[in-house]
């Protein structure tokens, strides 16, 4: 068992969680601007340095389970990465990922060491689940 990387891919930004190699805890790592040329690059060099088994990719449904129009954005994106990355890329359901991740940061102390943006952190939402679910592949 390995690391496991978790994307949270918007208009705009990507969140980025990493977990530990046990497969414990899920954290919060970085953001990916979107718009930039070198998005594709910037997540496949991420995928270089942590190694990882898979990638985890937050699939947008609606609250009643319908795909949302947000998917097909997400499905080019994996697509794309597919093609310069050598692990799995799996979709997992990413419904309520960015409320608890608003919600765990509006939680934190003020001065809490690590304040992450609610993209990651939703990411690590993400990602966090899929472990306690006992993600394999």
């Amino acid at each position: 068992m390995g690391r496991l990387l978790a994307l949270d891919i918007g208009e705009r930004r990507i969140g980025v969680a990493v977990c530990d190699a046990a497969r414990i805890v899920a954290r919060p790592l970085c953001i990916v601007d979107r718009k930039r040329e070198d998005a594709l690059a910037r997540i496949a060099a991420l995928t270089q340095e942590y190694q990882p088994d898979a990638l985890i990719v937050g699939y947008p449904y609606h609250f009643d389970g319908k795909i949302s129009s947000q998917a097909q954005q997400v499905e080019a994106f994996a697509e794309a990465l597919r093609a310069i990355v050598s692990v799995p890329i799996v979709f997992l359901d990413e419904r309520f990922t960015t409320e608890e991740a608003r919600a765990l940061m509006a939680a934190a102390p003020k001065r809490a060491a690590i304040r992450a943006h609610d993209d990651a952190v939703a990411a690590a939402v993400l990602l966090q689940r899929a472990l306690e679910e006992g993600f394999r592949l």
